[in-house]
């Protein structure tokens, strides 16, 4: 694989246009030489752009992969805001043409399949690049920095990590939860076993809501559940080998109440009839639309605990609590401004061919959160030793 990036041209192509979609497009527009926002209609494409105050900035196309295909340079930089399934073959068209990729979703493996060329070709693609994940990311690599330099690689340690995010209502509602994705998708995602490190064991939740625990911010009870696979974030993060996990686990954060609150879901869930779930969906889309009205609350919650077996410890935590506004909602903020930034990273030739899982050192990881805070995305960092 070559070490230097293919030179970026300075377009970039911006595909989707949904509730993620926020002032990160601006950002780019102040930034690249050209952007276009590819929807499914153009009409629908300008219309975006007009909501998003950036007519007359960036291009409206009709998004088809033919369509994008036709347009697309060596250098260009394609951002993918589609759902998960449709990244691989977006990053087989970029490979055919020598564009680079970015997106804000877990690296698939039929992503995964396509990285060992698009890094051989000297492209980028950049995934995990949006909040959660993305900004976890960036927090957690900081925090292992900062527990390394105090503690030592070669200390015998154990040490508690969690990351937990959640996407709430800025005003709780009865039903604790305001949709900022596909309701089918939120249900899907319960229903599938989460795994991490409790209690120093590796540990599986076959149903991750009836393993939730009470979680205390600045004196907010929330509750939060493991989701998805935490085990390979262990590696991820460069954790040294001579600390040894407590507790280790990523998960989802809500409001309290929310256990209580979707106790119904629940039980449709438990008896696992995909028809009725896939109904069960559209009730909750109908009966809890997202509405202009509606603002949003993000809350992101990283921390660790080492504890030296010589009795030195060190503990540290950041935490994201920002409400969505009239112009845009918490999420998109989060999502798109972050993505944004790591595009811009791919334009000035500073990330390295091959994969990106955002920013992937400390180092890195720092410059990113310096320029997200001057971006205006707000977040506190508390460190006690």
């Amino acid at each position: 694989m070559t070490t230097e990036p293919a030179a970026a041209s300075g377009t970039v192509h911006w595909i989707g246009a949904g509730l993620s979609t926020g002032s990160g497009l601006a950002a780019l527009c102040d930034t690249a030489g050209r952007v276009r926002l590819w929807h499914r209609t153009e009409a629908r494409a300008a219309e975006a752009l007009g909501r998003l105050g950036l007519a007359g900035r960036a291009e409206p196309r009709a998004y088809t992969l033919p369509a994008l295909a036709s347009e697309l340079a060596p250098g260009d930089v394609v951002v993918s805001m589609l759902p998960a399934p449709e990244h691989a073959p977006l990053l087989a068209e970029c490979v055919r043409q020598g564009a680079h990729f970015a997106c804000s979703s877990y690296v698939s493996d039929a992503v995964l399949e396509q990285v060992p060329a698009a890094g051989r070709a000297g492209l980028v693609v950049l995934t995990e690049a949006g909040l959660d994940p993305g900004i976890d990311h960036l927090f957690a690599h900081d925090l292992v920095a900062r527990a390394r330099e105090a503690i030592g690689d070669e200390t015998p340690a154990s040490y508690t990590l969690t990351s937990y995010c959640g996407g709430v209502p800025a005003v709780p509602n009865d039903f604790t939860y305001r949709f900022s994705w596909a309701p089918a998708g939120v249900l899907g995602a319960l229903r599938s076993p989460a795994r991490y490190i409790e209690g120093g064991e590796r540990t599986v939740a076959e149903r991750p809501w009836e393993a939730t625990r009470r979680h205390v911010l600045d004196g907010e009870t929330f509750e939060v559940y493991p989701n998805r696979d935490s085990v390979p974030f262990v590696a991820q993060y460069g954790l040294p080998d001579a600390w040894t996990p407590r507790t280790f686990v990523r998960g989802t954060l809500r409001l309290e109440g929310w256990l209580r609150a979707w106790d119904g879901v629940f039980e449709e869930l438990k008896a696992g009839d995909d028809g009725r779930i896939a109904a069960l969906a559209r009730e909750l889309a109908a009966a809890y639309p997202t509405t202009a009205d509606d603002h949003d609350r993000v809350v992101l919650a990283v921390s660790l605990d080492v504890r030296a077996e010589s009795g030195r410890s060190w503990q540290g935590g950041y935490l994201l609590d920002l409400v969505g506004d009239a112009e845009e909602s918490a999420m998109a903020r989060c999502v798109s401004r972050t993505l944004a930034l790591g595009v811009r990273h791919v334009l000035d030739g500073s990330l390295p061919p091959g994969l990106n899982r955002a920013a992937e050192t400390a180092a890195r990881s720092g410059q990113w959160l310096r320029e997200l805070a001057r971006d205006g995305v707000e977040f506190t960092l508390r460190v006690d030793r």
